[in-house]
């Protein structure tokens, strides 16, 4: 196993060497997209062998949908890859550039980070978008898909490195882990410091939480996304439901769903009762505090101090009412788990407290947390998102895979 990964390993940096011009990087991902078009059957009977697959293990529901392909979610990803083309290329920019007063010339240019590793579990679109991102940006990548998305991931992979091919790259920049054993996700964290520059792990609580835990190289990602909506006392109601609805129910098993709904005591009744009726009609259940179920006129679950914490993932939310927006990020600060929060409000000073004081690295004000997203803020797609306090921070997409260097430049000065 250790060989084997060490092969691999020792592929990607020397890739991750060989430079690779902004006109070749779009040649291969044009390429590509091309090649998932001519290869919609073969791409979907290869999915289909991997459902079957997730059907007989008895995966999660929600895994399953996260896994499955079609030709309308194919045809997005081939917008996505398109769109990454027209993106500007982060590598080689000066960042930064000054002059000291001894005449030393400071530039700041980005560079690439060299070898990323990647962990993570159904999606099979995050195989094309981390291969399309990590390559425009210069990176080289190893991939370590789940062994519920096996053949897809592995068909996805073979039709980039045929777009590296074509364009006369090394096909090594991009690299599929194609052992299912489970030994694989120890020693590729434990045994490649050597190769791999920074991990990043995409899948649920437990495969973060193990990469965090056992990984001795820099990790990006999240734990949880136990995202909020705070509702205010001066709002536009018609907006805020909406926004609540979308929030939770556009699709639940995203890390940028709403998990719980704030909302502020002197909101009127009658709006409560409709944004929580809305919620029931779209089939969501609601765990409620005491003064929630007080306020609504039909049944809710009673909520516990453990709903707080918890990222549901499906057609559940909890609500809670709270005094004002202070409570509301004190509420957030602690059961948060700094990722996505949105206040809803025409009030600019709450609104300009909320976004000052909620630790979160995606912070919203009138809007959805399921915007929580890189393609959806113009990244062109994302390798995740970081809830670390150092950056990257967000949405992880082109211009966050990259590092620096600075550039001193002068005519002969020597230090005293």
């Amino acid at each position: 196993m250790k060989k084997y990964l060490q092969k691999l390993g020792q592929n990607s940096v020397k890739a991750s060497l060989e430079k690779v011009d902004t006109n070749t990087k779009n040649k291969v991902l044009l390429k590509f997209s091309s090649l998932i078009k001519k290869n919609l059957n073969k791409i979907l009977k290869q999915n289909k062998k991997d459902i079957k697959y997730a059907k007989i293990k008895n995966i999660d529901k929600n895994l399953v949908a996260r896994l499955e392909l079609d030709k309308l979610k194919l045809s997005s990803i081939t917008k996505t890859i398109i769109e990454i083309t027209k993106l500007k290329d982060p590598i080689g920019v000066i960042l930064e550039k000054w002059k000291r007063p001894n005449g030393l010339k400071i530039k700041k240019i980005s560079i690439p980070i060299g070898v990323i590793g990647v962990i993570y579990e159904s999606r099979p679109n995050v195989t094309v978008d981390l291969s399309c991102l990590c390559f425009k940006s210069g990176n080289s990548v190893i991939l370590k898909g789940g062994s519920e998305a096996f053949f897809t991931n592995k068909i996805f992979v073979k039709l980039f490195r045929k777009s590296l091919k074509a364009n006369k790259v090394n096909m090594n920049y991009v690299q599929f882990i194609e052992r299912k054993d489970r030994k694989v996700v120890s020693s590729l964290l434990k045994d490649m410091r050597n190769y791999i520059d920074v991990m990043i792990p995409r899948g649920g609580k437990n495969l973060v939480k193990k990469v965090k835990e056992l990984c001795n190289v820099p990790v990006i990602g999240h734990l949880e996304g136990i995202c909020h909506t705070f509702i205010d006392k001066k709002v536009n109601t018609k907006m805020a439901r909406n926004v609540v609805l979308n929030a939770k129910m556009r699709n639940v098993s995203i890390c940028g769903a709403t998990e719980t709904l704030l909302i502020h005591k002197d909101c009127p009744k009658k709006e409560i009762n409709l944004i929580l009726n809305e919620l029931k009609n779209n089939n969501c259940l609601i765990y409620a505090d005491n003064k929630v179920r007080k306020i609504f006129s039909g049944k809710l679950k009673k909520a516990t101090n453990k709903d707080w914490r918890k990222e549901y993932l499906d057609s559940i939310i909890s609500v809670k009412i709270v005094k004002n927006v202070n409570e509301a990020v004190q509420h957030i600060n602690k059961f948060g788990t700094m990722h996505t929060d949105s206040i809803i409000t025409n009030n600019p000073v709450n609104a300009n407290y909320f976004i000052k004081n909620v630790k979160s690295s995606i912070v919203m004000h009138n809007t959805s947390t399921q915007f929580a997203d890189g393609g959806e803020l113009g990244f062109g797609g994302e390798v995740g998102i970081s809830t670390n306090k150092l950056p990257p921070r967000g949405p992880v997409g082109l211009n966050q895979l990259v590092s620096f260097k600075y550039h001193v430049a002068g005519n002969g000065q020597i230090r005293k």
